[in-house]
């Protein structure tokens, strides 16, 4: 982490000098430029100023979505990502246009791949095509950010028919 007040450091808290506070788009904090991140970094400067600079922000599990027919999400690592970090895993991948909560809606390109560590049954990151992608992630960045292992979540019972359903058939 950089000095407090330096431009590199990467939670929002002090910048240019101690009496001056970011958040978001304005801060270099290292979380994606995303609008739910830039809200919980304004939770977490104004927390440091009334409580004193304790608080880092967690960005693990934090989901892009790209909201087009169909949308595509993200959490966690690519494949590169892992790769570069010498993680061995494994990935699930398939594509879902015949699955029922595709054809229930006429989607014909739909898709997802998952990737699972090795030895810790961690998910490590996921990537989905689809059309209620955004929904889905954001029960992958829940796994993510509250570290389940992939096989508790395969073991789950979620109704059905729902796109949350497909999750466990993903892992």
């Amino acid at each position: 982490m950089g000095k407090a007040g330096s431009a590199s450091q990467r939670i929002p808290a002090k910048c240019v000098d101690s009496s001056r506070y970011a958040a978001g788009d304005a801060a270099a904090s290292g979380g994606p430029p995303l609008a739910p991140v830039a809200s919980y970094e304004g939770l977490t400067v104004a927390a440091n100023l009334l409580q004193g600079n304790h608080r880092r922000p967690n960005y693990l599990g934090v989901p892009p979505v790209v909201f087009t027919i169909p949308s595509l999400a993200a959490v966690g690592l690519s494949e590169r990502g892992a790769r570069e970090q010498n993680l061995k895993f494994r990935v699930n991948k398939e594509m879902t246009s015949a699955w029922y909560s595709s054809r229930s809606v006429a989607e014909t390109h739909s898709g997802y791949k998952v990737l699972v560590e090795d030895g810790t049954d961690r998910i490590l990151g996921v990537h989905i095509l689809g059309s209620e992608a955004g929904e889905v992630i954001n029960l992958f960045a829940l796994a993510i950010r509250s570290r389940m292992r992939a096989t508790d979540i395969k073991h789950m019972l979620l109704a059905y028919p729902t796109s949350g359903s497909n999750i466990t058939r993903m892992l």
